[in-house]
């Protein structure tokens, strides 16, 4: 419970969360699905990862993941 309230994990919830928002709202724009589901995990990962740095490594991963299905024409 206390890692909640941790500063770099508060900080990173806000960086990724927006990070994700815009990627949803850029995938609802232009009706696709990869972005939007992208935008969408990318807030969720927050309630799922249990320290800051899980949350990076989530959702970089996750934006690697929308770039090489972006690519390769998904």
């Amino acid at each position: 419970m206390s890692s909640l309230f941790n500063t770099n994990f508060l900080f990173a919830s806000l960086v990724w969360g927006s990070i994700g928002l815009g990627y949803f709202i850029y995938g609802k724009k232009q009706r696709s699905w990869v972005p939007m589901s992208v935008g969408a995990l990318m807030m969720a990962a927050s309630y799922f990862a249990g320290s800051a740095l899980k949350m990076s490594l989530i959702c970089i991963g996750l934006m690697a993941a929308a770039f090489f299905m972006y690519k390769l024409g998904y």
